[in-house]
């Protein structure tokens, strides 16, 4: 059985207030992509269960990717038969895009099916947001306004159907620790939920993502591609997440830069 984990992009992003706990709460919009890795789960051949990653290199321990701890929560509940698990990775690692946590959810719908668990919605979503704050978004997988830490979703009805997307991600990792470094929580004056229902072309002076600021400062190559993108002809354009990787919403189809991973992909739903 093999499924296709897909990245999200962040349309804007409101750091409002710190918690008690030392998180965040945080205003913003996920949004699907069309870029996919591929997740694949068969009976184990040895009787002994095996996990082969592939494509993009992620550093650390197999044991510690979150696919098999997604595999590992549902175990502690169900009997899952051994399986070797084949996770071809091309969503950029350390993007702000979100790559894990999709694997993850779909790690976990994967298993509710193969091993014919049939878990609901409102059950896999709960198991995913175990494993990270956003990883629920993608069970359901549509646009949603995200509050909390994000991990509280709202569906949104917003529509990018024949928008093409740039996307660019430098060789530069930002962690999300490092991003929040200097952030100074403050309500916006105007919310991501209203803003995104107004056109695209509004968007450039008004969705704002607030860890831009602080790695655009500490790494100003990510903010000349953000700059490049508009001298491109982007509608909008922004970084995703806490970084590295910046999109670009084109109305027509361009070129890609050369210096860096890039991707150009529609939107046809």
């Amino acid at each position: 059985m093999i499924l296709f984990p897909n990245a999200k992009i962040n349309l804007g992003l409101n750091v409002v207030s710190k918690r008690p706990d030392g998180y965040h709460n945080i205003e913003t919009v996920f949004y699907p992509i069309p870029l996919y890795d591929a997740l694949e789960a068969v009976p184990a051949k040895s009787g002994v269960g095996n996990f082969v990653q592939s494509g993009t290199e992620i550093e650390g321990d197999p044991k510690d990717n979150l696919v098999m701890k997604a595999l590992n929560l549902l175990k502690k509940n169900y009997s899952i038969p051994e399986i070797d698990i084949y996770l071809l990775k091309k969503i950029p690692f350390g993007a702000g895009l979100g790559g894990g946590s999709a694997d993850a959810a779909f790690m976990l719908k994967l298993i509710s099916g193969l091993a014919q668990l049939n878990l609901s919605g409102d059950e896999l979503e709960k198991y995913a947001a175990k494993l990270g704050a956003d990883c629920a978004f993608f069970i359901r997988n549509v646009p949603v306004f995200a509050e909390g830490i994000g991990n509280l979703f709202t569906p949104v009805p917003l529509s990018l159907k024949g928008y093409y997307l740039m996307l660019i991600k430098p060789d530069i990792y930002v962690s999300t620790q490092e991003a929040y470094t200097n952030i100074m929580p403050a309500m916006p004056e105007r919310s991501v939920k209203e803003i995104i229902q107004t056109p695209v072309e509004n968007w450039k002076d008004q969705l704002i993502n607030d860890f831009e600021t602080t790695v655009f400062h500490k790494y100003p190559e990510i903010g000349k591609i953000k700059e490049w993108m508009y001298d491109k002809g982007a509608v909008y354009a922004s970084m995703s997440g806490s970084g590295s990787s910046v999109f670009g919403l084109f109305r027509e189809e361009v070129e890609l830069s050369g210096e860096h991973t890039s991707y150009l992909l529609k939107f046809d739903s």
